[in-house]
């Protein structure tokens, strides 16, 4: 499963977690992406800008 696909999945899963649950699930991972800087995170956007 490529990596674009892998994203498109986990946000899909959010959204449908974000609606169901009034809670801003995108807006907390935000500020976790903010504060930790994540590797993850690093190399998902280094995997975006390489494409």
């Amino acid at each position: 499963m490529s990596h674009k696909t892998q994203v498109l999945i986990y946000l899909i899963i959010i959204a449908i977690f974000d609606t169901i649950i009034p809670v801003p699930i995108t807006a907390l991972i935000l500020i976790h992406v903010l504060f930790q800087k994540p590797r993850w995170f690093r190399e998902c956007v280094d995997e975006i800008y390489r494409s």
